[in-house]
């Protein structure tokens, strides 16, 4: 038996039962692919605003200056804190306003009396205005820096070696001055500039050692010839002061005397001077003496030994030269 081609359709009359389902089930996936294509969009959304707020809001620490571009040109400068911009169109360059240590490296230099050394400093400089450091300059450290080394090695040959050495202030300020003429155009102040190595020569750290040791030498005898003018004024003064008294002289011989004494020395070194005293002192006595026996009163240096101008012992009683 062959069945007819239009068996399978349904007969008129009937329902199919399967059709609802059917299209409730196309419905129900069709509301998923909504959602979740509305899902992915809000997540590029928010991707997309998250880039956006990044780009627009931008934090300008405390020791900086922000400068906006707008289409390439500088439209201000912004202080510190929270600064918002439009993204795509308005870019923030920001600019450090601290101070910056800067080391130069050590240069050749010979100097005006034609000696050769190796000098090095170090410079301190800042940004004092943002827009010229970012516009007027590329690399501000880079300039600086090149230009730091050729005015140092400019300003040092100019001096003889006594001078780089002795004043070394001087040079400084030398360097100082010209760096800031410089560097104010592009908006940065140099702040100090110091020399902090002078390598010399071995040949000329020797002959400097020789020239400082014979300064000390001039020093010492020019000292020591000046504590020997002092001492002879003094002495001519005191000299002066004894010939007008000359019982200090005799104080002084007896000083003498005491201190020699004072070590139990048994040689005693009389000075002439002293002797001589005692001549006087003899001759004194005789005279005396004499008057005495000549008025015919007794003298108590009748009994009493004197001394000779000899230094021999006599006695005023009348005795021969003999005895």
């Amino acid at each position: 038996m062959v069945e007819s081609p239009y068996s399978s359709r349904p007969r008129r009359g009937t329902i199919d039962i399967t059709a609802p389902c059917s299209g409730r089930l196309s419905l129900d996936l069709e509301g998923e692919d909504k959602v979740e294509g509305l899902i992915a969009a809000l997540v590029i959304v928010g991707v997309l605003a998250l880039i956006l707020l990044a780009l627009a809001l931008h934090i300008v620490r405390q020791y900086e200056k922000g400068v906006v571009f707008r289409f390439g040109r500088v439209i201000g400068e912004r202080d510190p804190g929270l600064v918002i911009i439009v993204p795509f169109i308005n870019i923030l360059r920001k600019v450090s306003f601290r101070i910056v240590t800067m080391p130069i490296q050590s240069q050749g230099i010979i100097t005006r009396d034609n000696v050769s050394v190796d000098v090095s400093a170090v410079a301190y400089y800042r940004v004092v205005d943002a827009t010229k450091s970012v516009v007027a300059i590329e690399s501000v450290e880079a300039a600086i820096n090149q230009i730091a080394q050729t005015t140092l090695r400019k300003v040092v040959g100019q001096h003889t070696l006594d001078e780089i050495l002795a004043e070394t202030d001087r040079i400084n300020v030398d360097i100082k001055e010209i760096l800031e003429a410089e560097t104010l155009e592009w908006g940065v102040l140099v702040t100090l500039v110091e020399l902090k190595d002078i390598q010399l020569p071995e040949t000329m750290k020797r002959a400097m050692a020789r020239q400082a040791e014979a300064e000390r030498e001039k020093r010492a005898k020019i000292i020591a010839a000046e504590g020997e003018f002092l001492a002879a004024s003094a002495l001519g003064e005191a000299a002066d002061i004894m010939m007008a008294h000359p019982l200090a002289l005799q104080l002084r011989n007896l000083q003498t005397l005491i201190e020699i004494g004072v070590d139990k020395n048994t040689t005693v070194v009389f000075p002439g001077p002293l002797m001589s005293t005692i001549q006087e002192m003899g001759a004194f006595l005789t005279r005396e003496t004499g008057a005495a026996a000549k008025l015919g009163a007794p003298s108590v240096s009748e009994q009493t030994p004197t001394v000779g101008t000899n230094g021999a012992h006599r006695s005023s009683a009348g005795d021969s030269p003999g005895a």
